[in-house]
């Protein structure tokens, strides 16, 4: 899509406590042998909703950006579980609390690539240039019990939670989008789709959620050497579209900020199809934290920000991944030392 002057001028990160991998153990939350087969350190888990979290990471952001409420276009907000209440506006929530003027609100779904999804809708926006300068993104999520069992809904994945936030503008930032690339392929839809029919309540069928049975489903129905086919080449294209288009290298690329999933997933889905080193990633970190799903890569760019470890000059790539199914790739270009923003663990 075409991006050309869409900067990024804040990011923000709001994290639950962190449990470390001993606990989840000694509290029986998940088996010895799920734990260290994940590779995780520690998840965040805690009691703020969501959009809660998204409106701490929001005011973050906009310090950061030094954004006032006039210059916000538009709000979107993404999250992949349930936000906190029943047949309710979290992105008008968030507007609320963490801007309080009048534009255009928005929730945007597309699960773990939700972020990334509503980033595609914010340079949009921004490039027809017909309102203010800036965009608000936010995403939030609680993944608790009854409904989702962060260790065993969906195996190879654990769940974190926190709130990201990203400020989009078209005035100016620390970093330069130079490519934003979403590629999707719906013949995978059937993935998070369970063999029950549509329910007509949430969790009808069962509590908590488990999406092992429709993926098994789906490799018996499509084999399993198609189905990693289709998921390897998807991301593998979002991937290399945007590095074209960004007129760059995978070798040019400074960081790559991944997808905070266990270590098998992030070997059979990134590391090796990918060919990128885990020392060039946020996974040391995000190991310790968990999948914040919509907000991985957000989150992982709060990280390097607030660490100082981007410098001008360096690319630095956004990976996403969200069922659907789902593939974003956003490349960014750093021109100054982003300004001091800080990030929150309960």
């Amino acid at each position: 899509m075409d991006i050309a002057d869409v900067y990024v001028s804040g990011v923000g990160l709001h994290l639950a406590r962190r449990m470390p991998a001993a606990e989840v153990v000694e509290r029986g939350l998940a088996e010895p042998r799920t734990v260290r087969r994940s590779g995780m350190r520690s998840v965040c888990a805690g009691e703020r909703s969501g959009p809660e979290m998204a409106v701490l990471a929001a005011r973050a952001a906009l310090r950061m950006s030094g954004t006032g409420p006039s210059d916000i276009d538009v709000v979107l907000h993404a999250g992949t579980w349930f936000q906190g209440h029943d047949l309710w506006a979290p992105a008008s929530y968030v507007q609320r609390e963490a801007v309080g003027n009048s534009c255009l609100a928005l929730e945007v779904g597309q699960l773990s690539n939700g972020g990334m999804a509503a980033m595609e809708m914010a340079v949009a926006r921004l490039r027809a240039g017909a309102g203010p300068h800036s965009a608000l993104i936010t995403t939030g999520d609680r993944f608790c019990l009854p409904g989702f069992d962060r260790w065993h809904t969906d195996p190879g994945t654990v769940c974190g939670d926190g709130g990201t936030a990203l400020v989009l503008s078209r005035a100016g930032g620390f970093a330069r989008l130079r490519s934003l690339v979403t590629v999707s392929d719906p013949t995978l839809e059937a993935m998070g789709r369970d063999g029950d029919g549509f329910a007509p309540v949430p969790l009808h069928a069962r509590a908590p959620i488990s999406v092992a049975g429709s993926r098994e489903r789906l490799v018996k129905d499509m084999g399993l050497t198609r189905l990693l086919e289709r998921l390897q080449s998807g991301q593998r294209e979002a991937f290399d579209r945007a590095l074209g288009e960004a007129g760059a290298k995978a070798s040019d690329v400074d960081w790559f900020v991944l997808p905070n999933l266990g270590r098998p997933k992030m070997d059979a889905q990134f590391f090796q199809v990918l060919d990128i080193d885990p020392e060039r990633t946020t996974w040391s970190w995000g190991s310790g934290v968990g999948h914040l799903g919509a907000g991985d890569p957000f989150a992982g760019l709060a990280r390097l920000a607030g660490t100082r470890a981007l410098r001008p000059g360096q690319l630095c790539a956004l990976v996403s991944a969200g069922g659907g199914f789902a593939w974003s790739v956003a490349v960014l270009e750093i021109l100054d030392e982003a300004p001091p923003s800080p990030s929150f663990d309960e």
